[in-house]
């Protein structure tokens, strides 16, 4: 559960922090509740092999090594040497004895071919535009006969905030710059549309594609993905020094209010199997 670009042109836009960590571990909680019964029919179970690709620092890991216990194993993958450090962290803090961390990329993972139940994938496609069937592709090669992918994903195009402060505006203004940021890299915040369909091209049967809101207030604190990529944002030249401390202001002012925002973010899973032979 990542949010994370993998290299190239595509690369990892958001600043890992104190507050993207929480972020993490909110979105991981919530992940745990919400999907369960997609998981358990994803072959996400006791005992299973599961692959995380693009697992950023770990924290959906821990949920997923969670389920599959003592006898089951998650290999998390990533890229980026600052989320491994991270993950790494995460993970000795959670005492998980059965989650392996290795560097990897979303269609290069490293990872062996058809060893895992379940290989997941989540948050990242958006972040690498044109490059989605690719990494799609190589998932469907990790799993055994009969296993899943299972892969989740965003419309941003969709995402509402009800409620809270007038300060509400800035960070609505914020989204949809950081929705120009990525339309210029060639990025797809609706991907999560598509997610049948890549599953399908990738070859695998048995798709199950199913949309949601997410209903939440996040506490105080907890920033959207936006924030976290203002630093590249700025460096890009789509945010500049007043637009930063607006926000700073508006967030500042959110966190102090009573009134709590409601965010109703669109997400969508889907799960594929690969098919069995004969």
């Amino acid at each position: 559960m990542t949010d994370h670009g993998e290299g190239g042109q595509n690369a990892y836009v958001l600043t890992l922090d104190s507050s993207e960590l929480a972020r993490y571990q909110f979105m991981a909680a919530v992940a745990k509740q919400d999907e369960s019964a997609e998981w358990t029919a994803a072959g996400i179970v006791p005992g299973a092999r599961v692959a995380d690709v693009g697992c950023g620092p770990a924290a959906l890991a821990l949920a997923l090594a969670s389920v599959v216990g003592p006898t089951g194993k998650v290999d998390a993958v990533d890229r980026d040497p600052d989320a491994r450090a991270l993950a790494g962290q995460v993970v000795a803090a959670g005492k998980a004895d059965n989650i392996s961390i290795t560097e990897g990329s979303a269609d290069a993972s490293g990872l062996p071919a058809a060893s895992y139940d379940t290989v997941m994938m989540r948050h990242v496609l958006a972040h690498n535009g044109g490059r989605e069937q690719a990494i799609v592709d190589h998932l469907a090669t990790l799993v055994k006969p009969g296993g899943w992918v299972y892969l989740l994903d965003i419309d941003a195009s969709a995402l509402r905030i009800v409620g809270g402060p007038p300060a509400v505006t800035d960070i609505l203004a914020l989204n949809e710059r950081y929705h120009c940021f990525h339309a210029a890299l060639g990025n797809d915040l609706s991907v999560g549309l598509r997610l049948g369909s890549l599953l399908r091209t990738a070859g695998l049967v048995d798709v199950h594609h199913r949309g949601w809101y997410n209903v939440n207030e996040p506490p105080p604190g907890i920033r959207p993905p936006s924030w976290a990529a203002v630093p590249a944002m700025t460096a890009a030249g789509h945010a500049h020094s007043d637009d930063v401390g607006r926000w700073e202001k508006a967030f500042a002012e959110v966190d102090a209010a009573t009134d709590r925002p409601t965010y109703f973010v669109p997400v969508f899973s889907a799960r594929a199997r690969r098919p069995v032979a004969g």
